[in-house]
């Protein structure tokens, strides 16, 4: 009798664990089910699409965002520059360095105007009364024109206007400096007697004897200093 206890108590012992392993086992997928669930539900950090400007924390949508100097104006990175191609270049354009007043024309050893340290041109001469009165006359510092960074003087009030109108029509060539040493290359000073009017245009001279050589080819030594001037102006020295 107590062997079938003990058995029937074993029986149901083996039983026991065995439905207690299988409820186990059944419990298990369950918690996975529900965990896995749970992760599903939880909020991705990332899109499922990789972002292709994860690796550049500053990319954006703006493709530019990496540089941030950089726009839709190509020019941007160069803050200097714009529609004009040559504003980086202050000095350049259609012509680059076109032009007596171009900023960027080389300065020469001379100045363009035969002056005196004052500034006065070519002694104070009147330069207006070679065409008006056939002759050289003093200016006065009563009637004054500034022209090309110099002090010109005139005998009177209208030949200081006829200047103001037009200087070019009435200014000796060569800048006022000799027409005989410019077609040699060299530049001198000139005295007011010594002068001609060629094809409406003044030529002064050195002196009268100087002026003499001069008038022996006046289209040859033209032709000379035209092609000397104004590179004539680097010269060190002028003869005085």
């Amino acid at each position: 009798m107590k062997i079938k206890y003990f058995a029937a108590v074993a029986i149901a012992s083996i039983l026991g664990i065995v439905m207690g392993n299988s409820n186990y086992a059944i419990a298990y997928p369950a918690k996975a089910t529900l965990d896995s669930a749970t992760q599903q539900t939880k909020p991705k950090g990332c899109a499922s699409k990789p972002n292709p400007c994860a690796a550049k924390p500053c990319a954006g949508k703006n493709p530019c965002a990496a540089k941030p100097c950089a726009g839709k104006n190509p020019c941007a990175a160069k803050p200097c520059a714009g529609k004009n191609p040559c504003a980086a270049k202050p000095c350049a354009g259609k012509k680059p360095c076109a032009g007596k007043l171009s900023p960027c024309a080389s300065k020469t050893l001379q100045s363009d105007i035969y002056m005196d340290r004052n500034g006065i041109a070519l002694k104070g001469q009147d330069v207006v009364s070679y065409f008006t009165q056939g002759k050289d006359m003093a200016g006065s510092s009563k009637y004054t024109y500034k022209w090309k960074g110099a002090t010109w003087q005139f005998s009177s009030a209208l030949n200081r206007d006829l200047f103001a109108k037009n200087p070019m029509n009435y200014a000796p060539q060569y800048g006022g400096y000799c027409a005989k040493a410019v077609s040699e290359g060299n530049l001198a000073k000139t005295e007011a007697d010594s002068w001609k009017i060629v094809d409406g245009k003044l030529y002064l001279n050195y002196d009268k004897s100087v002026q003499a050589e001069w008038m022996q080819d006046v289209p040859g030594n033209i032709k000379k200093a035209d092609a000397n001037w104004p590179t004539a102006l680097n010269n060190k020295i002028v003869h005085r």
